[in-house]
């Protein structure tokens, strides 16, 4: 199958832009000072571990929609 070059870029731009957003929003939940990551002695809650679970899988998932956008731009 062939991307077409509009596809491919947004393909590209996105996983960019979702590790871009997701970065940001671990950085933003390690230093979470509202209470809701971390409990009173400093250890992971679940909420905690949700999200990073989330970022996770935000990660790969750009990762993989990056890498085909990529290939789809050298392609043309």
């Amino acid at each position: 199958m062939k991307l077409s070059r509009p596809v491919s870029w947004f393909l590209l731009a996105f996983g960019v832009w979702s590790w871009f957003i997701w970065i940001t929003f671990v950085k933003n939940l390690c230093k979470d000072g509202s209470g809701l990551a971390f409990d009173d002695a400093g250890a992971p809650t679940a909420y905690f571990w949700v999200h990073l679970l989330l970022a996770v899988t935000s990660f790969l998932l750009g990762t993989a929609i990056g890498v085909i956008g990529l290939r789809g731009v050298r392609a043309l």
